[in-house]
């Protein structure tokens, strides 16, 4: 494992954080964002290789709106999105189920919060796996 550029974008920062010791210490390169404009730049900058958005940040559709601009962009459409929620929680809606939908924007794999380091880890090989 290791080796790729992974930017967390979640406004909390104690997720930011652990995502962050957790890619670290499987030698991935992490970088972070509080938010939506902040995130935004540091794909610009740092050419992330896959991305873990959360989707409620300043506004309940941060997360959505952001997927979706970057898979219209033709410079970023193939970047990996994986969605990392909580909103099942907090709203007692399952995004997960319906992932493939239109309300559910386009990102690439989606895992609730909390969510064991094992299985997020798991994911990010695939996406990343499936992008070469």
């Amino acid at each position: 494992m290791g080796n790729a550029k992974i930017l967390v974008v979640d406004d909390d920062q104690d997720i930011r954080e652990s995502l962050q010791a957790i890619l670290e210490n499987q030698q991935y390169t992490a970088i972070t964002a509080a938010d939506k404009p902040e995130g935004m730049e540091k794909i610009k900058t740092e050419r992330p290789d896959l991305i873990i958005l959360d989707l409620m940040m300043t506004t309940w559709q941060d997360g959505f709106e952001m997927a979706r601009e970057l898979k219209k962009d033709p410079e970023f459409k193939n970047m990996p999105i994986l969605m990392l929620t909580g909103v099942k929680d907090q709203t007692g809606i399952d995004f997960k189920s319906a992932a493939d939908g239109p309300t559910c924007g386009p990102v690439d794999g989606f895992l609730e919060k909390p969510v064991e380091p094992t299985v997020l880890l798991a994911a990010i090989e695939k996406l990343l796996s499936e992008k070469t």
